[in-house]
């Protein structure tokens, strides 16, 4: 015999407060196994395949885990450290480029720069302020890291996480299946695939978008002769998962330093913002349909939001489970809406009169 309804909801909703407690009271201590959970799903695909081939899972772990050392390997040897010079000088270089600017508008519009004007103003306070704390932005943001959880420690972590998790991760979702209610054990396995493919379209697709874009902008900015070109293409490609974003902000950041670098030299302007644009048709034409396909469910506004509230609510953690959280939570509310399109409550005495339709 089934339990009732009411005393259904009182247990779920009881396993979401405790599931909502532990994230806050642990918060950042999970965040070496919120790292290689996301890892972890992010490669069993690769891991099924390399099976499919005559792999064992442990064989697949093995040579998945090889390849992953060896590209991060590469990256902290080529990149990484140029990629953090170059944030580190252009925090420094800010308010120069202030300066500059506010040299060059005086230069243009001295009217708009009139001692007592509110635009002075303002960017004497900005170059101010950039002056005093912005050579210790990067410093800080290492720093607070450090102090969240040991840099060193999370590394060696993140990866022994990801290892045994990826090896272990077909009988896990085994076992978490077996344990299901059998009585809503269809429901929640059909909702389960929903929420893997509207995942799996974002976080795989969407993050394969985000490193071509980043590469793209970072190696054509470079091409051009652009300071921080580097940096300035990594940062684009980060934010490109919230669509047109990555591509207002790492242009606009490109095009205002192009405009200091490139002064009276406007075809190089031009091309900075032909790099952006061209990258934007990339995106909307080639890589976004073949990538992430159709409509995942995941409307910008609702994943900025959510980003926004977990992050204030659980930091850095709460930043990581933000995105499969909204996945999941959009997924449930179209269940739910569905579920009340089919009920007595929304059809209402016509929708009983009218009966099943055949």
């Amino acid at each position: 015999m089934a339990l009732p309804v009411q005393l259904q909801l009182r247990y779920w909703g009881i396993a979401a407060v405790v599931l909502f407690l532990l994230l806050w009271v642990l918060g950042d201590v999970i965040l070496p196994f919120v790292l290689g959970g996301a890892f972890a799903y992010m490669l069993d695909p690769i891991a099924d395949r390399l099976e499919r081939l005559g792999l064992g899972r442990i064989a697949a772990t093995i040579v998945i885990t090889f390849f992953a050392a060896l590209v991060v390997l590469v990256l902290a040897l080529l990149v990484i450290p140029t990629l953090i010079q170059q944030i580190g000088a252009l925090i420094n270089g800010a308010p120069g480029s202030i300066a500059r600017l506010q040299a060059f508008l005086t230069e243009r519009y001295p009217e708009l720069l009139d001692t007592e004007s509110t635009l002075r103003q303002s960017l004497q306070s900005i170059t101010e302020t950039l002056r005093a704390r912005g050579g210790q932005v990067l410093e800080g943001l290492l720093s607070s890291a450090g102090s969240l959880f040991n840099v060193a420690v999370l590394m060696i972590l993140v990866p022994v996480v990801t290892f045994y998790l990826l090896m272990d991760w077909d009988r896990m979702v085994a076992r978490v299946d077996s344990l299901l209610p059998r009585d809503h054990a269809p429901v929640i396995r059909k909702l389960a695939r929903e929420i893997d493919d509207t995942l799996a379209a974002f976080i795989r697709g969407q993050g394969t978008v985000c490193l071509v874009l980043g590469t793209y902008y970072a190696m054509a900015l470079m091409l051009v002769g652009l300071e921080f070109g580097l940096a300035v293409g990594f940062l684009s490609g980060l934010v490109s998962f919230i669509p047109y974003v990555g591509a207002v902000v790492g242009g606009a950041l490109a095009f205002g330093l192009a405009i200091f670098q490139f002064w009276g030299e406007w075809h190089w302007i031009g091309v900075v913002v032909i790099i952006f644009f061209s990258g934007q048709m990339l995106e909307g034409n080639i890589l976004t349909p073949n990538l992430v396909g159709g409509s995942i469910g995941l409307h910008p506004v609702w994943l900025i939001f959510a980003l926004a509230a977990f992050g204030t609510l659980f930091g850095f953690v709460g930043m990581l489970v933000a995105v499969p959280v909204a996945a999941a939570l959009g997924v449930l509310t179209r269940f739910g809406i569905a579920q009340y399109q089919e009920s007595p409550l929304y059809r209402g005495q016509a929708g009983r009169d009218e009966g099943p339709q055949d």
